[in-house]
């Protein structure tokens, strides 16, 4: 695959979603999970959302379990908790995996657009952040120690 617009996922209420949706937008693509260290950026991914969602931008949340068993829950259990602990509004799609023989399309495209540490493509850990600009392609990828605010100034750049 080597456009993301062409890609389907799962949404967190199981409705199959066309990621065509977003085209011609900016989109901070994340694997989240629920009980990890960095479980509190959804509050700074959130405030992205909010700051940007009323341009064309849009955060979207795509839980794993493949780092720590750090995502146990199902997808309802899930989405209870981004909406009761952190009032994400932003998209969230059905756990996937990130890396491995079952890895989902979206991040093999992900990872072979912007790979990692030492030309590395495989995910190191929960809240890896890509930054995707308006034409569907990958302009930069964060290590999950990146804060959301700390990416705000790269996502202005790309909304100009």
């Amino acid at each position: 695959m080597s456009d993301i617009y062409s890609i389907k996922a799962k949404r967190i209420n199981g409705e199959e979603a066309d990621l065509s949706e977003f085209s011609e937008k900016v989109l901070l693509v994340v694997n989240t999970a629920s009980e990890c260290g960095f479980t509190k950026q959804y509050d700074g991914l959130e405030q992205l959302q909010q700051q940007f969602g009323h341009e064309k931008f849009n955060v979207l949340g795509f839980p794993c379990d493949q780092f720590g068993h750090q995502e146990p829950g199902d997808d309802e259990q899930i989405a209870n908790f981004c909406t009761s602990r952190f009032s994400v509004t932003f998209p969230m799609f059905s756990k996937i995996e990130v890396n491995g023989q079952k890895t989902h399309p979206l991040y093999l495209l992900l990872k072979k657009q912007a790979k990692g540490v030492l030309g590395t493509e495989s995910i190191k850990w929960n809240f890896t952040k890509f930054l995707v600009n308006k034409n569907g392609e990958v302009v930069k990828r964060f290590a999950p120690t990146d804060k959301p605010e700390s990416i705000a100034k790269e996502i202005q750049k790309l909304m100009s």
